[in-house]
């Protein structure tokens, strides 16, 4: 017989050989004999999983002076040991920590609050550690119960609270009751006491306790960033002449108008100098009459730029007198940022390096084909200069600071870098806090996302094109109930310049009732664009989301008292918003059962649940609808057969519901929607 065994120890050197070239073993660090483990070893507790943390502590949550950070994280740790943990918390450059303790959840999830009380940055993090004592005590108890003899165990007990002791009269003391020789059931009373569980957490060793990793931050801001109620007005459309621009003096005589509908923020697009080269006329049309005032975002002219006022309008005193005038009727000014330049602006000739250039040396108009807007120049972010162009732009920003205005309402930042709005927004903020800043991105999520996260204070929303209920409760289920509310906060828009969604322009005035109602209640921000409350509903052209005259491009004074106005509905919903806690924060949303897809429900609470109204819509602007809408009375400690009584803010009629399932009836010809007080 041919021996094989040869051949086959070839194929195994061969094997090994191989294996030595893909298996090769990383080499381990051995340690010195004399070298000192590290202490580490000894923190045995374990913290991951804490929420809420944004990108691995990359970025900051938000909150507005007053509210509460909850957090929850797993702390666990090998064995059977009883854990303690703490959420420390301080303002942002302080040293001294305070402290929360921790509560257990259940499966090792812990929670602890604390409040944001300055508009100030915060800090926060976790600590976690073996509660020696807690563990000594809770095993001394279940022997004993088990009429186990614990000499031992009270003996072990007294040692430890004697070393924890140090000049506490009362550990003292304790630790001489527990070595002492009284009956056992009297050392052990002693050893549950709680006043001494109290003295012990006090002054126990955390010599061995685990830091979380991060140091976590909250950009604190003012309460108007996390909710108000927005009114977008062309003060150059305030008076009654179509063929020429009204002064900020007459715009001044509508701010009464805006504040009896009891809105808070008064946003107007761009006031500076219009451009004239590729002025835009009407209709969007390139070929303007004389008199024609062209679009405010084409910026810029001889007679200056992001920093000067439209003649027509009148000065920067003008506009300063229209800002104090506005604060007298309890509104603040927000004003549009849009950073670009008409072909006349005196960035192009001063600084033509800040903008993009064809190979012929002209330079690079806007567009989003197949739309061209000829008369806007995008600025150049990666020119060699841009140092001096983010310096300027930022420059603009707290010009407009110093003349009163501290909301800004930001056009397209996503065409722009991330790290410029981080960096220009945090040293704007640095000196500013009291800045506010919406983001108008109707661009891709992640986009969006990434706006709010690098300092924007809210962010304008897809609210518009979500119109049916299931697209509302999804939508408005994510930017409430997921990781998205630490950071983004939206802003609902019914309407702006630029979109009269479909919904409109074919549900006439129920379609208008019917969002007014939910933005202004879904959103604890929200806004509408003038012309709203008068119903304006008619496009360009047919499937266009355009307006036809629209005010980008002409003045268009209007009749605010012709019949028909929605003023009076619009003032009893922000009476309500500004009446009741629950409206003025989205975390307390939740949607409720119906059994009719046009008719959606829902409840706001306000964060100590004090507070509660419920919102019943009818979605369909042309029929009735009716159905039955589940309300969960037992998660708002509630018997499941108990009766509520509602009040209809809107109607000002009152209901008494009985149990969980209720009747609606809403006929978009009487009422399109119900906003219930719950008052018991």
């Amino acid at each position: 017989m041919k021996d094989r065994r040869p051949k086959a120890q070839g194929r195994r050197q061969k094997s090994a050989a191989a294996d030595r070239t893909v298996r090769t073993k990383p080499r381990v660090a051995v340690r010195d004999a004399d070298e000192p483990l590290d202490p580490r070893g000894l923190r045995r507790v374990v913290i991951e999983g804490v929420a809420p943390e944004i990108d691995g502590g990359r970025f900051p949550i938000k909150r507005t002076v007053g509210e509460r950070v909850e957090v929850e994280a797993d702390i666990f740790a090998d064995g059977h040991d009883v854990l303690a943990a703490a959420l420390l918390s301080r303002r942002a450059g302080q040293d001294r920590w305070c402290e929360a303790p921790m509560t257990p959840l259940g499966n090792d999830r812990w929670t602890a609050s604390f409040r944001v009380d300055a508009l100030v940055d915060y800090e926060y993090t976790i600590e976690g550690w073996v509660d020696r004592f807690e563990s000594w005590r809770q095993a001394l108890s279940k022997k004993f119960g088990a009429g186990q003899d614990v000499a031992s165990e009270l003996l072990e007990g007294a040692a430890m609270i004697r070393g924890a002791a140090g000049g506490d009269r009362i550990l003292a003391g304790a630790a001489d009751a527990l070595a002492a020789d009284g009956p056992q059931e009297e050392r052990v009373a002693e050893a549950l006491r709680e006043e001494l569980v109290q003295a012990m957490t006090r002054s126990a060793d955390r010599g061995a306790a685990t830091r979380y990793e991060r140091t976590l931050r909250v950009a604190v801001e003012r309460e108007r960033a996390r909710h108000g109620a927005w009114y977008e007005m062309f003060p150059r459309s305030a008076g009654t002449d179509a063929t020429g621009s009204a002064t900020f003096d007459e715009a001044a005589a509508r701010l009464p108008y805006v504040a009896s509908m009891g809105f808070d923020v008064l946003y107007l697009p761009p006031i500076h100098p219009i451009g004239r080269s590729f002025r835009k006329g009407r209709n969007n049309s390139l070929t303007p009459e004389p008199w024609e005032p062209g679009s405010p975002w084409a910026i810029g002219s001889d007679e200056g730029g992001h920093t000067a006022v439209e003649a027509g309008l009148g000065t920067i005193e003008d506009f300063e007198r229209f800002v104090a005038a506005a604060g007298r009727q309890g509104l603040e000014i927000a004003l549009d940022i849009a950073f670009q330049a008409s072909p006349d602006h005196p960035y192009v000739r001063e600084h033509p390096e800040w903008f993009r250039h064809r190979p012929d040396g002209t330079i690079k108009y806007a567009e989003n084909p197949p739309k061209k807007y000829q008369d806007i120049y995008p600025f150049d972010f990666e020119s060699e200069d841009w140092p001096a162009l983010w310096e300027e732009l930022k420059r603009v920003i707290e010009f407009w600071i110093d003349r009163g205005v501290t909301i800004f309402r930001v056009d397209n930042p996503h065409t722009k870098p991330f790290r410029f709005w981080e960096w220009a927004i945090a040293a704007i903020k640095a000196r500013h806090p009291e800045t506010v800043f919406l983001s108008e991105a109707f661009t891709r999520p992640k986009i969006m996302r990434r706006l709010a996260k690098v300092g924007f204070s809210q962010s304008y929303t897809y609210f518009t094109w979500r119109n049916t209920k299931a697209e509302l409760t999804e939508y408005f289920t994510e930017l409430t109930q997921t990781e998205v509310r630490e950071y983004m906060r939206p802003n609902l828009f019914a309407n702006t310049p630029d979109i009269l969604h479909e919904y409109l322009q074919r549900g006439g005035r129920p379609a208008f009732q019917a969002r007014l109602v939910l933005a202004a209640t879904l959103g604890a921000s929200y806004g509408i664009y003038s012309g709203f409350e008068l119903c304006e509903n008619v496009p360009v052209r047919p499937g266009s989301e355009e307006y036809l005259d629209s005010e980008k491009y002409q003045i268009k004074p209007r009749d605010f008292e012709r019949p028909g106005t929605l003023a009076e509905l619009i003032r009893r919903v922000n009476a309500a918003r500004r009446a009741h806690p629950a409206l003025q924060s989205d975390r307390g949303l939740r949607f409720h059962a119906t059994d009719n897809p046009e008719l959606i429900c829902y409840s706001k609470h306000s964060p100590d649940a004090a507070d509660r109204v419920i919102v019943v819509v009818n979605l369909d602007p042309f029929h009735m609808q009716h159905g039955w809408i589940h309300l969960p009375l037992a998660e708002w400690g509630l018997a499941p057969d108990a009766t509520i009584e509602v009040f209809d803010v809107l109607s000002e009629e009152r209901y008494y519901w009985r149990g969980e399932r209720n009747y609606v009836r809403l006929d978009p010809e009487l009422r399109v929607a119900h906003i219930l007080e719950v008052r018991s």
